[in-house]
C-alpha cells in the first residue's frame, strides 16, 4: 500500500509506504515498511525492513531486521544519521540472521563478526573498506 514500484522489481513479500528502483528483489516473507531501496537492491526472505534507506546493488541476506531499539543519536555523525533511519551504502552486503538498529550507518562488505552478538546497536556506524566480487 502507498508505495512506488519501478521496472523489472519482484516482490514475494510485503510493501507498505516505500519506494523501489528497478530490478529490486523481495524474498518471501520480507516486509518492508517506510522506506527507499535504491535500484538493484536484494532482500532475501523473512527480513523486516522498517524506515532504512539501501543504496544500489546491496545485498541483504535471509532473517536480517532493520530498524530496531530505540532511537539512540548516532555517534559519529549524529546531524547525518538522524530521524530513526538505517542508512545502508552501495555495494554493502548485510549477512543473514543480524539485526541493525536506528539512526546507523552500514557500508561495504560486512560479515557475521561485524556483529557483537548479532546485533549493530542504534547509534553505531559500521563501515568496510572494499567492495564484494
Amino acid at each position: 500500500d502507498r508505495c512506488i514500484i519501478s521496472n523489472g522489481t519482484e516482490v514475494y513479500g510485503e510493501l507498505h509506504n516505500s519506494v523501489l528502483g528497478g530490478r529490486v528483489r523481495v524474498g518471501k516473507g520480507s516486509v518492508v515498511r517506510d522506506s527507499i531501496i535504491m535500484q538493484g537492491v536484494t532482500i532475501g526472505e523473512n527480513c523486516v525492513i522498517d524506515r532504512a534507506i539501501i543504496a544500489e546493488d546491496t545485498v541483504i541476506g535471509d532473517n536480517v531486521v532493520i530498524g530496531i531499539g530505540s532511537d539512540v543519536p548516532n555517534k559519529l555523525k549524529p546531524a547525518i544519521y538522524s530521524f530513526g533511519l538505517v542508512a545502508v551504502g552501495e555495494k554493502s552486503v548485510i549477512p543473514d540472521g543480524v539485526q541493525i538498529g536506528k539512526n546507523t550507518a552500514v557500508s561495504g562488505v560486512t560479515s557475521k563478526e561485524d556483529y557483537p552478538d548479532g546485533v549493530l546497536e542504534s547509534g553505531e556506524t559500521l563501515i568496510k573498506a572494499g567492495e564484494r566480487a
